[in-house]
């Protein structure tokens, strides 16, 4: 997407703005001219993790933007308030706040420990407000003010909630301040609105909780965020109290070609949703020999899965699932990829599982006939995961090995 220059003079507020999303949208505005606060933690490299306040704003000034790096954790009350006052006196005030600073934990209730649970509203929800509140009374000076969370549509659908009730409150805590804030903020001109990305997108920290290759099959790159984010910011005149999707946005500016953010051109139709985002079933698999397994039982389904144990299955899976079903199937059954030469069973698995999966036996036989991927089927609620998060995209890739093969 081109660049028009609208924002050239204007000063941003970026929180978490040292990589990921935060520094793409950083950049975006940079390449106008754009000056570019960068609020963050991050002082020193951390070994998974790469970019820094630092790297970030030599990039935004690399870009043609100038940039500023401000040392903050937005729980602190005294960091933001010295990290605004520091940028009003270098830029001579502040045009957009973007709330992007979050934290994630994907945790059922049992799992999430108070300490999480606690980082979690305090960076999302009282962050947000917090950074808000004390930029207000700068914004209210601006003729261009507006505040840009990047958090989801509000929706009260259970689904969103039963497997990760307190990300969930946390993340839409961000939302309910679009949605008290524009209509508090109207009278003072300040725009306030909601972007979230359509799939998941391929940042550093999704790598790091994925695996690097399992995000890029299944993301898009964080530049069709600062692209929407963009569009957001330079409509005239400025839209407020909306819950904008990217790939809408860019769609309603012209841009058609979606294509363009692939993080892997190779797998456009492997992307996933992203959560908040509902996902529509349909079939994955894509052959006229995949095979049609609704109709069999449970113990079919495994029974056909063991002419693909072998070494090889073994040394790439390495897990243990444990499936809990309910409904017109239930019961509990086990599928051993881990020791050689790979088994199943009725029961519980004889050695302790790495994740356990509980849904529906419908669901089940949607996922294994290839009509719902296991990961579309978690972030709708449909399916339930105790244990490693990665163990759901392990069994994409096992789906994916029966395909080749059959």
């Amino acid at each position: 997407m081109i660049n028009t220059g609208k924002l050239a003079g204007k000063t941003l507020f970026i929180t978490g703005g040292s990589r990921g999303i935060g520094k793409e949208i950083a950049l975006k505005a940079a390449r106008d001219g754009a000056n570019v606060v960068i609020a963050a933690k991050t002082t020193e490299p951390h070994p998974k993790l790469p970019g820094t306040i630092y790297t970030a704003v030599q990039e935004i000034e690399d870009a043609g933007g100038k940039g500023l790096a401000c040392a903050v954790d937005i729980r602190n009350e005294s960091q933001v308030v010295s990290a605004v006052e520091e940028a009003v006196k270098k830029f001579g005030g502040i045009d957009i706040l973007v709330n992007n600073a979050s934290a994630i934990s994907l945790t059922s209730t049992e799992d999430t420990d108070m300490k999480r649970y606690d980082l979690m509203h305090n960076i999302n929800t009282r962050g947000t407000f917090l950074v808000s509140k004390i930029c207000l009374p700068y914004l209210k000076k601006s003729s261009s003010a507006h505040i840009l969370n990047i958090s989801p549509p509000l929706s009260m659908k259970p689904m969103w909630f039963s497997n990760h009730v307190a990300y969930t409150m946390a993340k839409y805590g961000m939302s309910m301040c679009v949605l008290g804030m524009h209509e508090e903020f109207k009278p003072f001109n300040i725009a306030v609105n909601a972007l979230w990305p359509r799939t998941a997108i391929d940042t550093a920290a999704l790598q790091m909780l994925l695996g690097a290759e399992e995000s890029k099959r299944h993301g898009r790159k964080p530049e069709i965020v600062a692209d929407a984010a963009y569009c957001i910011l330079t409509q005239n005149p400025k839209p407020t109290g909306e819950f904008f999707i990217d790939d809408d946005v860019l769609q309603k500016a012209g841009i058609s070609d979606m294509d363009q953010y692939l993080a892997d051109p190779k797998c456009r139709d492997e992307l996933h949703n992203d959560l908040f985002v509902d996902v529509v079933e349909g079939k994955t698999l894509g052959s006229k020999d995949a095979p049609t397994l609704e109709k069999n039982k449970v113990n079919d389904v495994f029974k056909s899965f063991e002419n693909h144990f072998n070494d090889d299955t073994i040394n790439k899976f390495k897990c243990i699932f444990q499936f809990r079903l309910k409904g017109d199937d239930a019961g509990t059954w086990y599928l051993n990829l881990k020791t050689a030469p790979g088994s199943w069973g009725m029961g519980e698995s004889p050695v302790a599982a790495d994740s356990t999966l509980s849904m529906d036996s419908k669901h089940f036989h949607s996922i294994f006939s290839g009509k719902l991927k296991p990961t579309a089927a978690f972030m709708t609620g449909k399916l339930k995961i105790s244990g490693d998060m990665r163990m759901a995209m392990k069994l994409d890739k096992f789906l994916s090995t029966l395909k080749s093969k059959l």
